[in-house]
């Protein structure tokens, strides 16, 4: 919906909780009335598109190029948003006292967004879902050399600006020289489609994904291979015809 359609869609709301009020208006009328019908009124929003998954060679190529990495935050924040299947706020959110490297853990406490473009906003997880704790990447654990508890992982006293995440963007890809654009959400939709993958545990996706429904895992971010797979093959061999 455009913002003036909101605008419209707000305007006629106040005008018929007032005649509500008043008693001029039934609320038979109102349904009656559905503003949303009104000829003046044009839905202009388009379908969002589906979110696909960079290549498993192409998620190699930048796991392996980590090292080539001249800035320590880009270091940190490419091992992180690769590895694992986080939102951008929530690494943005990370906090050293978050991250239990002794254990190999964690911990989702906080996000940072930046609603103006501009100074970045540090509010509670998305959902209470999304307040969760992950296992940590072993082999990663090298490029996080802990700083202040309450210090913030990528920016230190203070969250990465808009501006310093999107220059973050662009030199991890000129650095690696990947031939994509480095995009957080595809980061998460294949860690989340490799996850369930390899599992095929969907309850293991969702609590990964810190989504309140498997549902939503299922239609939004583990998108598949698109490997042919033989359906038929595991269950006969369960059921023990194990010939072929």
């Amino acid at each position: 919906m455009s913002a003036r359609t909101s605008i419209a869609h707000c305007l006629y709301t106040i005008n018929f909780k007032y005649l509500y009020t008043v008693g001029l208006l039934s609320p038979q009328e109102i349904i009656a009335k559905n503003p949303l019908r009104s000829r003046s009124i044009h839905i202009t929003g388009k379908p969002s598109k589906t979110t696909e998954p960079y290549t498993i060679d192409q998620m190699r190529f930048l796991v392996q190029r980590i090292d080539l990495l001249s800035n320590a935050t880009d270091r940190q924040y490419l091992a992180l948003q690769a590895l694992h299947p986080l939102r951008l706020e929530e690494v943005l959110g990370l906090q050293w006292q978050d991250v239990d490297l002794k254990r190999g853990l964690l911990h989702i406490e906080r996000a940072v967004t930046h609603p103006t473009r501009n100074e970045p906003h540090i509010k509670p997880p998305k959902t209470l879902a999304s307040r969760r704790t992950l296992h940590l990447a072993p082999q990663i654990a090298c490029y996080l050399i802990a700083g202040a508890p309450s210090h913030f992982v990528l920016g230190g006293e203070k969250p990465l600006t808009y501006t310093q995440t999107v220059k973050m963007y662009r030199r991890i890809q000129r650095e690696t020289q990947f031939e994509e654009k480095i995009s957080p959400r595809r980061f998460r939709t294949t860690v989340l489609t490799d996850l369930y993958d390899t599992t095929r545990d969907i309850k293991l996706a969702q609590m990964s994904a810190g989504h309140t429904t498997a549902a939503m895992t299922l239609k939004h971010y583990v998108r598949g291979r698109n490997e042919e797979k033989n359906t038929a093959l595991p269950v006969a061999n369960l059921y023990g015809l194990t010939d072929y």
